[in-house]
């Protein structure tokens, strides 16, 4: 008897758990934001359909407006598919849809960020100048790469190094035991920016790190993705891990206030140590990074590690995040490491980069363009995500017909479905256009990765989707003749070796519904 009122009582107990947190859910600050943020929508939406409606002479006004509205996206400047999506979107659902287009033009949020990080750009400038010996050296090498390194410092700030050295991770769970390494040894500051951070081992395990950390008076300083605070972490979270010693804030935290701010997410994975080690790549601080939890197979994901003078780049890359909403005076120079005289050209060359939404450059994909317009023999490219605007499907497909040799490892069991599917619909112009499309049997690929002719390569959080490519904060480093590039071409055809390959004949055997679904996507393929 006793044994089964034990068990009742235990059933009990974990009945009682899950109410207790679906209520928790249900009545949550983030649930109370997301429904006053739909509420707001509705109101909006039903406000320009009330007034839609409300006689023929006010429909006749909203048809001219739309009709304006349209002209105006067609000759402003931008990405024609985002036009396309826009214009569909007005004449879809005149009302609505101009409403939301000016809405989103006002910058309600936007207009903000972007001068203010214009003026953190200026404040760091000073610390990220370049080498011209470093450039003039490069064009030894390739002087299509020299033009990159111009466009990458002269537009948006970043400079080229040498004298830096690389580590390349194939898998999260090899990023992961270094990284506590070097953290175990920081002995002045730890930056770390990321996008996802889920409680869990990897979490915990980090955690307790830099508790430790600040103990012996290490500075910390942490910053993610306010995304987070729906799912992830509770949205106190800052505030707790304050409380420990940790400088902690979310970035774009979700506010119960519509702003077009929120579609800017900071997807950048930067960890940088003391000034002189700084990771980058694909791997978030969550279990599934490192397959300690198992949700789409084996988790594939890429990172590395730099060391040397590059790790400065990565350094105000951080700072001039976390200062957007800092009012008091950054030091930055108390960050910076001495660089190491003369240049070393066994290293090669570092350019660590950013991209933001609001610099008027799309820095990630011309880093894209630059390697498949460049190639002489080859391109491999590993990514979730396959969301192209016609500007990348001309440069890839242009690359294969020009006899250079285009393979993409894409994942075979998908993270989102109806990215899967959308990803699908491109399958055919570029396998028809003499590109590669391999997807990796295993599970989820969740790297972003590009290697070419054996001596250039790009390792970052940079998907080859619109989101990375034009909504998000991202960040990469673009590699040239560093002894770092073999170990990524080598780990490409090891993980090719893993895969299986689309042929033609699969792609247009696909069944109907899976065809329609995936062209219904690709009207709204800009919002993805």
């Amino acid at each position: 008897m006793r044994e089964i009122t034990k068990y009742h009582d235990t059933s009990k107990t974990v009945k009682e758990r899950a109410k207790n947190k679906l209520f928790g859910a249900v009545y949550s600050h983030t649930a109370i934001i997301l429904l006053l943020i739909l509420l707001q929508i509705g109101i909006m939406v039903l406000t320009f359909t009330y007034l839609g409606n409300y006689s023929t002479y006010m429909n006749g006004v909203i048809s001219l407006l739309s009709f304006i509205t349209a002209i105006y996206i067609f000759n402003e400047k931008g990405n024609p598919a985002f036009k396309m999506t826009w214009i569909l979107f007005v004449f879809l659902v005149p009302v609505v849809g101009v409403g939301f287009y000016l809405f989103t033009k006002a910058g309600i949020g936007t207009k903000y960020l972007g001068a203010r990080l214009e003026k953190l750009r200026v404040e760091t400038e000073p610390y990220m100048q370049q080498n011209e010996y470093v450039v003039h050296a490069m064009k030894g090498g390739r002087v299509a790469n020299a033009n990159l390194s111009h466009f990458l410092y002269n537009q948006v700030g970043f400079p080229t190094y040498g004298n830096s050295q690389a580590q390349y991770f194939p898998l999260g769970d090899d990023k992961f035991p270094v990284l506590i390494e070097e953290l175990n040894n920081a002995e002045k500051f730890i930056f770390m920016e990321y996008f996802i951070i889920g409680e869990g081992y990897v979490w915990d395990t980090v955690l307790e790190v830099l508790r430790k950390k600040v103990k012996e008076g290490v500075e910390v300083r942490l910053m993610y993705d306010g995304t987070c605070s729906i799912s992830l972490l509770p949205y106190e979270y800052p505030k707790q891990l304050r409380e420990y010693g940790i400088q902690c804030k979310e970035f774009g935290p979700i506010v119960p206030i519509l702003s077009t701010s929120q579609n800017n997410r900071d997807h950048r994975k930067i960890c940088v140590i003391d000034g002189k080690v700084a990771f980058t790549g694909g791997v978030n601080l969550a279990d599934e990074y490192i397959n300690k939890k198992v949700r789409f197979g084996h988790w594939k994901d890429t990172a590395i590690k730099i060391e040397g003078d590059a790790v400065q780049s990565f350094t105000m890359m951080f700072l001039q995040m976390w200062n957007i909403t800092e009012r008091q005076p950054e030091d930055y120079a108390k960050y910076l490491t001495e660089k190491q005289p003369g240049f070393s050209r066994k290293d090669g060359y570092i350019i660590p980069y950013g991209d933001s939404p609001f610099d008027h450059e799309n820095v990630g994909e011309e880093v894209y363009f630059h390697i498949l317009n460049h190639a002489k023999k080859y391109v491999h490219i590993m990514t979730p995500y396959l969301i192209l605007d016609n500007e990348m499907i001309d440069a890839l497909t242009r690359a294969a017909k020009g006899g250079i040799e285009v393979q993409i490892i894409m994942p075979h069991i998908p993270d989102k479905p109806y990215a899967f599917y959308l990803a699908k619909t491109y399958y055919e112009e570029l396998i028809a256009g003499g590109v590669e499309i391999y997807e990796y049997t295993p599970g989820f690929v969740h790297a972003k990765v590009f290697t070419s002719d054996d001596d250039t390569a790009t390792v970052g959080s940079i998907n080859l989707d619109y989101r990375s490519l034009y909504l998000h904060f991202e960040c990469g480093v673009f590699i040239y003749r560093n002894p770092v590039v073999r170990d990524i071409e080598k780990d490409f055809q090891e993980t090719l070796a893993k895969c299986q390959k689309v042929t033609m004949t699969e792609v247009r055997n696909r069944s109907t519904f899976v065809k329609i679904y995936g062209q219904v996507l690709r009207l709204v393929a800009p919002l993805m």
